[in-house]
């Protein structure tokens, strides 16, 4: 994955994050509240746009430094952070399915995983 691929896909994460936060506190407001998930989806929004912004951060590393072949795997694993966590909540809050909770932590492992990789890459190549 190089850096304009990076990119591409933080801008398209950037704004379905935008997209999804503005719909779930308007549109979707009241479904929410009656599932009892406003801050569920709060938290999936909040760590969407975090997530998407060390995306983004990703990409200037990957343009400015591409011999770190590596850094690649730091990017996929925000993105998939991005839709098991974030994703998962979103689902859960919107259809009550509870048990989406349970895979929630995956995401979590995956942006560590995402951030343990940026130092370990920046430890051997800087």
């Amino acid at each position: 994955m190089n850096a304009k691929r990076i990119f591409q896909l933080a801008g398209l994460s950037g704004a379905l994050a935008v997209g999804l936060g503005a719909f779930g506190a308007h549109g979707l407001e009241a479904l929410l509240i009656q599932n009892g998930r406003v801050d569920t989806f709060q938290t999936a929004v909040n760590y969407h746009f975090y997530h998407t912004l060390a995306l983004f951060g990703i990409g200037i590393v990957a343009a400015l430094k591409p011999e770190w072949k590596g850094i690649a795997f730091a990017a996929r694993c925000m993105i998939l952070g991005i839709l098991i966590f974030s994703g998962s909540l979103y689902v859960l809050s919107l259809s009550g399915i509870t048990w989406l909770g349970a895979i929630t932590p995956l995401g979590g492992l995956a942006f560590i995983l995402g951030w343990s990789s940026i130092a370990y890459f920046s430890f051997k190549n800087c």
